[in-house]
């Protein structure tokens, strides 16, 4: 009897400790990192589809969108720190609600504008450097079998699909990569914009393919972000699948293990 009693509470004792962990487990993503998994294409080359990345939602601080099952007993944003220009943002749309993933470019009070494909901060336009050609096959990608947007098009399928990239430096010295699509798109001449207080102005790297603050809200954009819609900031890509799920680990894409995010 004193056999089987001990067994019966080994057992026991083994569910509790796997019911403790996928409750720490689960309390920890909640309160601290966010899994995201890159749907399109707009953060090309920075993020590719098929990156999955943990998003650190400590790093500014909570609000009524980041907090747990809207626990959060206040309105507006409670910031550990202030974002700055040149992170990389995952944030809610604000009129759909789905999560959003872009570079923030513009902070409360600044100006921002586009000029014939070229970023202006504060009526300084910003230096790019060429940095040769991004090129990917052709072919649908991920989950949602999207085809890339090619400057070379048309190209077959199978083909090779090129994009100009670029070299970005912003104030202060943060640099990443843009890419261009389009000689004159839609995108790349807009008026100036002013950021408001308690806003930000979001763009995709992939400076053609991006819905971001450039855009209204009726038209699909996002226009400026309030703040409260912060979830928090990536900073390093855990892999990257090429296929159509992270699953097949055939497909992963070797170089980008841990890879930071610029």
């Amino acid at each position: 009897m004193a056999a089987k009693a001990k067994t019966g509470g080994g057992l026991f004792e083994t569910v509790k400790t796997i019911v403790y962990a996928l409750l720490i487990a689960g309390v920890f993503r909640t309160l601290f990192f966010q899994p995201f998994w890159i749907p399109s294409g707009s953060m090309k080359d920075t993020l590719l589809i098929g990156d999955f990345l943990f998003v650190n939602k400590m790093a500014y601080g909570y609000s009524r969108h980041s907090c747990p099952f809207s626990l959060c007993p206040f309105s507006g944003r409670l910031f550990f720190s202030e974002p700055e220009r040149g992170d990389v943002v995952v944030f809610r749309h604000p009129v759909n609600g789905s999560d959003f993933i872009k570079r923030l470019i513009g902070l409360p009070g600044d100006t921002v504008q586009m000029v014939n494909g070229q970023l202006v901060l504060n009526g300084v336009p910003v230096p790019q450097e060429p940095a040769g050609v991004f090129a990917e096959v052709f072919e649908p990608q991920g989950p949602m079998r999207a085809l890339p947007r090619c400057e070379n098009a048309p190209v077959g399928q199978g083909g090779v699909c090129t994009k100009s990239r670029f070299r970005e430096t912003l104030p202060g010295g943060r640099t990443h990569d843009i890419l261009n699509i389009d000689k004159d798109g839609f995108g790349d001449n807009t008026p100036v914009f002013t950021v408001p207080a308690g806003h930000y102005f979001f763009m995709g790297d992939n400076r053609d393919n991006s819905q971001d603050s450039r855009y209204a809200r009726a038209v699909g954009g996002v226009g400026f972000v309030p703040a409260e819609y912060l979830i928090g900031r990536a900073d390093r890509i855990m892999f990257s699948s090429a296929g159509t799920s992270m699953l097949y680990v055939w497909t992963w894409r070797a170089g980008r293990f841990f890879k930071a995010i610029e």
